[in-house]
């Protein structure tokens, strides 16, 4: 067992046996409460949970600071880097671009990126980068496998996503997911710019309960689409709802995003591989599936799960990340088990 599985379990386990007080395991608030304001927690958690169903919101908590310089205490409307969470956003614009004609998923990106250099241009596809099974380590460099038989999730496949976004747009990416976000009434969502920081929190390194502010952040104008959104938890939420609901896409390319297209394992999601489509992990939880990913990275850390059964939303928005990666989304990982074992959550096994 992983020492971060190991870790996970064994705090479940000390958690549910500190809990007796509690009247069942459906309680799930008091369990949240307890687990973020546990002053025995191996770290302390620093963000903001929201959770909803059918459009309404069940659980809502900011706990934690702004700035590990001032303790400005931090708002349920504040600004989170989401990171990784970053890449569904590319691959609606991708799939965007499919429907209208513009793209097509299983072509060599070549067709759309003439300058790559590379031989495996002419192999590796579109489909492939959405699914990290491409192969690319470098853009300079050999395939590390055959295009299509393995996992390696990376930022380089959504650098490159982006760069098609554009081509086959004729505009920048930042047009294209502002434009978006616009159509979609996600206001308090936009692009890292270091000249607007808006309502944008400060992120934190965490080494053995000590904050260090990350100034810099590693967002550039080439990695954004990889990892450059900022948003709230209420944005996250209607984001998931707009696009589990048909709102976004059509039936058809939706189903490309949330079908499992090949495995990959991710400690958060379990110890064995699960499904995972374009950007977008498909997993099962004692029989529950639930859609979801991470983000990580520039003192942030964000977990976002959608349980299509129950319309669902978990979204934790952390603006700390553990040094200690077998601390990484510590909480996050124990409120989603929370939840997916609660009363919100229908036809449970």
């Amino acid at each position: 067992m992983k020492p971060f599985i190991r870790i996970l379990c064994t705090a479940g386990l000390l958690f549910t046996a500190s809990q007796s007080f509690a009247q069942n395991k459906n309680d799930y608030t008091t369990r949240i409460d307890s687990l973020i304001q546990s002053p025995t927690s191996p770290r302390p958690f620093n963000g903001v949970v929201l959770i909803t169903q059918n459009g309404k919101i069940k659980y809502s908590k900011a706990y934690g600071f702004q700035d590990s310089r001032t303790k400005a205490p931090l708002k349920m409307d504040n600004q989170f880097e989401i990171m990784s969470n970053t890449k569904q956003i590319t691959s609606v614009l991708i799939l965007k671009q499919f429907e209208k004609g513009r793209l097509d998923l299983q072509a060599p990106i070549k067709k759309y990126l003439p300058s790559l250099t590379q031989p495996w241009a002419d192999s590796v596809t579109v489909h492939q980068l959405l699914n990290h099974t491409h192969g690319i380590v470098d853009a300079e460099k050999p395939l590390l496998f055959k295009p299509g038989t393995e996992f390696k999730y990376g930022n380089l496949s959504n650098i490159l996503l982006g760069k098609i976004v554009e081509k086959t747009s004729g505009k920048p990416y930042i047009q294209q997911a502002t434009d978006l976000f616009k159509k979609l009434h996600l206001k308090n969502t936009f692009c890292y710019s270091k000249d607007s920081r808006r309502n944008l929190v400060y992120g934190h390194m965490n080494k053995d309960n000590n904050f260090t502010l990350v100034e810099n952040s590693f967002i550039t104008d080439e990695n954004l689409p990889a990892d450059g959104v900022i948003t709230t938890a209420e944005d996250m939420v209607l984001w998931n709802s707009l696009l589990h609901k048909g709102k976004i896409l059509t039936s058809k390319s939706y189903k490309l995003m949330t079908t499992a297209s090949t495995l990959s394992q991710h400690d958060v999601f379990g110890k064995e591989k699960s499904g995972y489509g374009y950007n977008m992990r498909i997993v099962k939880y004692n029989g529950i599936p639930y859609l979801g990913h991470t983000g990580l990275g520039d003192g942030f850390a964000s977990l976002n799960v959608y349980v299509p059964g129950s319309d669902v939303s978990i979204i934790v928005l952390e603006n700390q990340m553990s040094e200690d990666s077998n601390l990484y989304y510590y909480q996050e990982a124990l409120i989603r088990d929370i939840v997916l074992q609660s009363s919100l959550i229908k036809n449970k096994p």
